[in-house]
């Protein structure tokens, strides 16, 4: 038996839009992940060195790989939600037919 699949046709800025949010949220799920189990390595080495005697604290190194590449997850975000391509298309457009 023969199927036949008539799919619509896909509007290809919307297409390139969802496209870019799913990649945004696969980058903040990954950065979640990888950065816990940066903190829970850090963690467990912090409680491996205290229970040797060592007295002090364990600097929270974790820290400066979740800012460098928080600011990358924010830049990302910016440019997926806030920055349309064919707005600032358009826009310019506008602004040269003006002139």
């Amino acid at each position: 038996m023969e199927t036949i699949h008539n799919t619509p046709q896909r509007d290809p800025y919307l297409w390139k839009q969802a496209k870019a949010r799913v990649g945004f949220r696969i980058h903040l799920r990954t950065f979640l992940i990888i950065n816990s189990g940066l903190w829970l390595i850090w963690a467990f080495t912090a409680f491996a060195v205290q229970s040797d005697g060592h007295s002090g604290t364990v600097f929270p190194w974790p820290i400066f790989p979740m800012i460098g590449w928080g600011i990358g997850l924010v830049s990302h975000y910016l440019t997926v939600f806030h920055s349309s391509e064919q707005n600032m298309i358009e826009k310019e457009y506008q602004k040269l037919v003006s002139q």
